[in-house]
């Protein structure tokens, strides 16, 4: 099953407008990736299962309430390095999560070719994978779906999840086409939680208008 959820709030898309300006200082940059990840994590929530408990209060009342299932069993997996600043603010929301990490580039040097880039990765380091997990993949920038197709088969040779999750700020409408054929073929739950989808992938691979190279404008060139 693969779902795309466009979170259209009105807070987030300020904070991707002040991001998309190129006056934008590298300081407020990262703080507006912090408080996406706030906002992408909320959202994920909302799409887990609440378990109904019962608690007693202080006056000795004994009320029902909600405990959210898989909280427990959430693994958020950073590709670095952009994303870093997106999983610092999902991290305040998935309290509980265990991390990973998979260092993965795109080898831009031999091109783009038929709408995706060669990957090269070289590091994956995740806690054990079980069927009992959710998995949250934070990554800024979804233009081509060719490091994340990558990435997520490198989790998956560790493993399969109960769920994946995406958590990105801007992605394309090719990208969502070609994760949809990889959820469609290789049987995962999949679903891309995005802030916006831009038209276009220019012959660089990047996207149009987007918001630059994500992780130069947090951390620096």
């Amino acid at each position: 099953m693969f779902e795309v959820r466009l979170v259209n709030r009105k807070y987030a898309q300020a904070i991707l407008t002040t991001l998309r300006d190129k006056n934008t200082s590298q300081i407020e940059f990262r703080k507006g990736l912090v408080r996406l990840g706030r906002i992408l994590g909320l959202e994920i929530i909302e799409d887990l299962e609440c378990e109904t408990i019962e608690v007693e209060t202080p006056l000795g009342a004994r009320v029902h309430g909600c405990r959210i299932k898989d909280l427990d069993n959430v693994i958020i997996i950073t590709v670095l390095r952009a994303a870093w600043p997106l999983t610092e603010g999902l991290i305040k929301i998935l309290y509980t999560a265990r991390q990973g990490v998979v260092v993965a580039r795109r080898v831009e040097e031999k091109g783009m070719k038929a709408g995706s880039f060669e990957i090269e990765v070289s590091y994956v380091k995740t806690p054990r994978i079980t069927n009992r997990d959710i998995i949250v993949i934070s990554d800024v920038m979804i233009a081509t779906a060719s490091t994340l197709v990558n990435v997520l088969e490198k989790l998956r040779e560790r493993g399969t999840a109960k769920k994946y999750y995406v958590a990105s700020v801007i992605t394309t409408p090719y990208a969502i086409s070609r994760l949809k054929k990889y959820a469609e073929e290789s049987g995962v739950d999949l679903k891309l939680y995005t802030i916006a989808v831009d038209p276009e992938v220019n012959e660089k691979g990047y996207i149009v208008p987007g918001l630059g190279d994500a992780g130069d404008r947090a951390f620096g060139s």
